[in-house]
């Protein structure tokens, strides 16, 4: 490996782990794909001290990437799941990653959709934003620890109360907002329950339900539930079960789905 170049290893190669691969790739980094058929020691004695190793495979797989993330890669960590806290990558040993906190799409055989500019936290979030420029995609540095994890709850409220919401009134997320805003509240405010007992402290609640509503605002024909809701769904009551939290809202979705 040439020292004077800068190397990224990225951990899952979908539609997602394409878009940053090819704006790292234009910004000027060795990247070195990682899929499910990789020798993953092979790769970590080749590329000892990458300068980030991105995780971009989906939230269902994460946990056993992280188990099995060699320990030299751990400490150059960056991951954008959704669903994502810090518990997560602090139950791995990882203690400062760079997180991305996704707000595009990517499909199979479509352009990225951009909803609102990402923010990107951890000591690699000025590369990665200046990367995703080169691809058209904003993004923006979340310079501490406290705005990070404050994002990362916005984006959960907004995907669980999409997904969950939308279970009962299906449509866009501008309907179930605008047009069920009491389901929409009610599922948010447990929502918001849930992830105050996960992240462990008290959540400004108005900047995350304001949060919500602007990436509503800025693509309010997004579709509010998918294929990932039912599990959404069955996660959150696990934490609310974990946590002994009563959520009837939530309860009540799950029992008439």
């Amino acid at each position: 490996m040439q020292s004077h170049f800068r190397t990224a290893i990225v951990i899952g190669m979908g539609e997602m782990g394409g878009v940053f691969a090819r704006a790292l790739l234009k910004s000027g980094h060795i990247v070195v794909p990682v899929t499910r058929h990789t020798d993953v020691a092979v790769a970590a004695a080749e590329y000892p001290e990458p300068d980030i190793a991105l995780i971009t495979v989906g939230e269902a797989d994460l946990p056993g990437v992280l188990e099995a993330l060699p320990e030299s890669w751990k400490s150059r960590a960056g991951m954008l799941q959704n669903e994502l806290l810090p518990r997560d990558w602090q139950a791995a040993g990882i203690t400062d990653p760079t997180v991305a906190v996704v707000w595009f799409e990517k499909k199979p055989g479509q352009d990225v959709k951009v909803i609102i500019a990402t923010p990107i936290g951890g000591p690699y979030a000025d590369t990665l934003v200046s990367a995703l420029a080169t691809v058209g995609i904003p993004a923006r540095v979340a310079a501490t620890f406290d705005e990070l994890t404050a994002e990362l709850v916005t984006k959960n409220v907004y995907i669980l109360t999409a997904n969950i919401g939308g279970l009962v009134t299906g449509g866009t997320v501008d309907h179930l907002w605008n047009e069920n805003h009491a389901t929409a509240s009610e599922v948010a405010e447990e929502v918001l329950d849930i992830q105050e007992w996960l992240v462990g402290a008290k959540l400004d609640r108005p900047r995350h339900i304001a949060g919500m509503q602007a990436a509503i605002d800025a693509d309010p024909q997004h579709k509010a539930t998918g294929r990932s809701a039912p599990a959404r769904l069955a996660r959150a009551i696990g934490h609310a079960d974990e946590a002994s939290l009563d959520v009837p809202r939530l309860r009540a979705i799950a029992a008439e789905s």
